[in-house]
């Protein structure tokens, strides 16, 4: 396997720092407006883009973790190879009304993103829901578009994205690795 490291630490933070100020360019109410993670590592870009924003305006959006688990259209794959691990969602407001962005790593086929908002609409009605990533890498299954994106890269089949991230994996980079 081949390993090119495409993100470094300072990277990462410019990509947060990215997410933010174009979330809070068209935001506008942060009264309104949630910021979701998708468990796993969508929960903490989810915290340091609304630290982000609270560092720029001084304000901090509403924050949460969302587990699609058993939203997923592939649980039955996932169960049939070992016992799927579902984590807590966390999100301590009602979401009815809300613009949510949910937060994810890497935009791939689009069907995290569809569990997701299953997970999401189960919980209540949001007023809108977006999306913002770290890494849009194209080849989507299903018809869904990030509203903001850090990063656009040009991958093949071949490849695969991955976003290290200190909270999860000890430090801050964004690599491609080819099978």
């Amino acid at each position: 396997m081949a390993r090119r490291k495409i993100l470094d630490r300072r990277g990462v933070d410019a990509c947060m720092d990215r997410l933010a100020r174009d979330i809070l360019l068209n935001c506008g109410d942060l009264e309104r407006l949630a910021i979701i993670g998708i468990r796993r590592r969508g929960v903490p870009i989810a915290d340091r883009v609304a630290a982000k924003i609270k560092e720029i305006d001084g304000r901090s959006p509403k924050t949460g973790a969302l587990d699609i688990t058993l939203y997923r259209d592939d649980l039955t794959l996932v169960a049939a190879s070992g016992q799927p691990v579902v984590s807590k969602t966390e999100i301590p407001f009602p979401v009815q009304g809300l613009r949510v962005i949910l937060c994810d790593d890497v935009l791939f086929t689009g069907r995290t993103v569809r569990a997701a908002m299953d997970a999401l609409l189960a919980l209540g009605r949001p007023s809108k829901i977006e999306l913002a990533v770290m890494v849009d890498r194209g080849f989507r299954e299903l018809p869904i578009e990030a509203n903001y994106i850090a990063e656009k890269i040009s991958t093949t089949s071949e490849e695969v994205v991955k976003v290290h991230l200190s909270e999860v994996d000890g430090e801050d980079y964004i690599e491609i690795v080819t099978k």
